[in-house]
C-alpha cells in the first residue's frame, strides 16, 4: 500500500487497517511455523505497511 493512498483515508479507517495488518502478520507467522507459508516476503511487506500507517497517524 502506498503512502499517498493512506493519506487520503481518515483516522478511523487507518486504525482499522492497522488492526487488520497486525492480525495478518500474526496469521502469517503461524503459517510459517507450521510450514504452510508460500510467500515469505509477506511478513516484511505487512510490517512496512504498519510503519507507514503509524507514520500517517502520527502526522495527523
Amino acid at each position: 500500500m502506498k503512502a499517498k493512498e493512506l493519506k487520503d483515508k481518515n483516522e478511523k479507517e487507518l486504525r482499522m487497517l492497522l488492526e487488520e495488518k497486525s492480525r495478518k502478520i500474526e496469521e502469517t507467522r503461524f503459517k510459517g511455523a507450521s510450514g504452510g507459508l508460500k510467500n515469505v516476503k509477506e511478513i516484511k511487506e505487512n510490517k512496512k505497511d504498519i510503519a507507514r500507517i503509524l507514520t500517517i497517524l502520527n502526522q495527523k
